[in-house]
């Protein structure tokens, strides 16, 4: 018989393969989206509005896509049409004359996040019940793998090849389509629709998991969008290298976060979520701080790894977390619920940036530093109620 706690599962295989190419797709598009932004006239407070809308328009249809995959006791048409509509959406990105064009188009692109995303995690969760933070791992490494090759690519193609940003996003576009294709071969486990209701299904989470959900949407109301992190590097460089330099810097940040997801997946496993979680958060804190205090080229190639370290402790492990904490008819709903409230909160944290940023850019990161302390000091109070039953 085959040992599921060393096995791992064909579900997580497949669906790391269709991350990895929309990733591939997708990070062609983020390190180069805030430098479109500010050539098409936008500025900070443009760049926050863009990256918080983003997040929360997906977050907002999670809960629901979570909702309706648990009622429907269906997970892969979901993950399908949301992986569909944000290939054909970076399409029409790439044909953006104002920065209000890109704050249409990259917003709704994110959409398809907010319907595959629940669903999906669920997918992961339940083809490795003993191993989940083992399978969030898998997944958020081959996802990261695929963003450090888009990165990459999108390095060359400007750099060597001389394409503009508008022909680079398009390429990402048709590249996303083909992320569909492992998807044929993904096989769900057969469910029972469920007669459940949205306001029973919310109301139903455990105190356990609505208190790590605050705890997490008060990180989020500190992790504000990545493009400031670009922002901040492009102001150190000049001509050609002020667009190319924080795209390398990019590409270390996504390694980073590659190499590590699995091993932290792993140690989640065995010391427990709370902890790595907690060293995660603590992290975060002290990068945001680094990001305020420095802008030498020396401290960003210490500063984008540290980034990538954190979300590699981070993302996988609090969706882990999630999913131990949820009842099992609920998971993807759980899941859905977590998802909403942490990225509604990203577009008041991205705002916020943007605020700052008109005054300061160091003030941004300050502010994160401080919020993502806050977050930490929380869990460590919170840490006897936050308990799986």
């Amino acid at each position: 018989m085959r040992d599921e706690k060393k096995s791992v599962s064909k579900n997580v295989i497949l669906l790391g393969i269709v991350s990895f190419l929309n990733d591939v797709s997708g990070e062609m598009v983020i390190p180069i989206l805030p430098l479109f932004i500010e050539s098409l006239g936008g500025a900070g407070l443009a760049v926050g509005l863009i990256g918080g809308l983003r997040d929360s328009l997906s977050a907002i249809l999670r809960v629901f896509a979570g909702y309706w995959s648990d009622r429907s006791g269906k997970r892969k048409p979901f993950v399908f049409f949301g992986y569909l509509s944000s290939a054909f959406l970076k399409l029409l990105l790439a044909f953006s004359k104002v920065w209000q064009h890109i704050l249409v188009f990259a917003s709704l692109e994110r959409i398809g996040k907010g319907l595959r995303a629940a669903p999906r995690d669920a997918i992961i969760a339940d083809s490795m019940p003993k191993r989940r933070g083992g399978a969030f791992g898998i997944h958020r490494a081959m996802d990261t793998s695929g963003g450090i090759l888009g990165s990459i690519l999108v390095f060359l193609l400007f750099w060597f090849l001389h394409l503009d940003l508008r022909e680079i996003i398009f390429a990402a576009g048709i590249i996303g389509l083909f992320s569909l294709l492992p998807l044929h071969f993904v096989k769900e486990k057969p469910r029972q629709p469920r007669d459940i209701k949205l306001n029973i299904g919310l109301k139903g989470l455990s105190s356990s998991l609505r208190l790590f959900i605050f705890v997490s949407v008060v990180f989020s109301l500190g992790n504000f969008s990545y493009m400031f992190f670009i922002l901040r590097a492009k102001d150190c460089f000049q001509g050609r290298l002020s667009l190319g330099a924080p795209i390398l810097l990019y590409v270390l940040f996504n390694i980073f976060y590659a190499l590590f997801a699995i091993p932290f997946g792993n140690l989640s496993d065995r010391l427990g979520r709370k902890k790595v979680l907690l060293f995660g958060y603590f992290l975060f804190s002290l990068a945001c701080l680094g990001f305020a205090l420095s802008n030498s080229l020396k401290a960003f190639l210490f500063l984008f790894p540290l980034y990538g370290l954190v979300y590699a402790i981070i993302d996988g492990n609090q969706r882990a977390f999630v999913s131990d904490l949820a009842q099992d008819k609920l998971r993807a709903t759980s899941l859905g619920t977590f998802h909403t409230a942490t990225g509604l909160a990203t577009l008041p944290a991205s705002l916020i940036a943007g605020f700052l940023w008109r005054f300061n850019p160091s003030a941004t990161f300050i502010y994160g530093a401080l919020v993502s302390g806050l977050a930490s000091a929380l869990l460590i109070v919170f840490r006897k109620r936050i308990d799986i039953i």
